[in-house]
């Protein structure tokens, strides 16, 4: 569903991303994990066409994608759900969620299936989003990135700032998506929640990969995992 070949990013003339090659197919959950500054989240900004690769190329769905505009590539069916949200604070759930509906060549969800996963949802369509919680903004930049039909869903730290109990149904949710075939690549700072949900995992460290397996061999193998991310 996605490839990425040989990718160099820069910011202005200060290099990020190191000939980064990694590859998520149909209906499979990739975790990209590492330190803060190894490249995770410039790797996501490549992918969108935010911050394009000066070098390599990438492929989603078949096609060619490395030069496009992010609103098109959106369009192809790529979602992504920011580590801020990044909703609009002053318009109602309800309406950022209508914002961010749009029809690809992929399943096309409805509103009434958010409400499902998120049983809290429909009780804040109404609320301005600036008065919600975060876990509250999470269930709002998940259903908007899942009202837009993706066959991709990018997320960047979804469990940042949330209480255990919304971070497990977070991961439940990836989950949820894995069993509907939509593929999933997972940024996660929280290392065994991400790796729970995975099938494969990459590592990076200062823009390189460095790691490449299986999340399950990684998850039960203690010495590997305090090696490569410390936990």
């Amino acid at each position: 569903m996605l490839e990425m070949q040989g990718i160099e990013t820069f910011y202005g003339e200060t290099q990020a991303l190191f000939g980064v090659s990694l590859n998520v197919g149909p209906g499979e959950v990739v975790a990209l994990l590492g330190p803060n500054g190894a490249g995770k989240t410039t790797t996501l900004r490549s992918v969108l066409g935010l911050s394009p690769p000066r070098r390599g190329r990438i492929h989603f769905d078949k096609q060619d994608i490395t030069h496009m505009p992010t609103h098109r590539i959106a369009r192809m069916g790529i979602s992504w759900v920011p580590d801020d949200r990044r909703v609009f604070p002053t318009l109602t759930a309800s309406r950022n969620l209508r914002l961010g509906s749009r029809r690809t060549r992929f399943r096309a969800w409805e509103q009434q299936e958010m409400f499902g996963i998120f049983s809290a949802l429909e009780h804040l369509m109404g609320r301005e989003c600036e008065n919600m919680s975060g876990g509250e903004l999470q269930m709002v930049a998940i259903s908007r990135a899942l009202l837009g039909s993706p066959g991709l869903v990018l997320f960047d730290e979804p469990s940042q700032g949330l209480a255990p109990l919304i971070v497990q149904g977070v991961m439940n949710t990836i989950h949820r998506l894995k069993q509907e075939g939509i593929s999933v690549l997972l940024v996660e700072q929280n290392a065994l929640a991400a790796l729970e949900v995975s099938d494969r995992v990459y590592v990076m460290d200062r823009g390189h990969i460095g790691h490449e397996g299986c999340a399950r061999e990684l998850l039960g193998n203690a010495a590997l995992r305090q090696r490569l991310i410390g936990v």
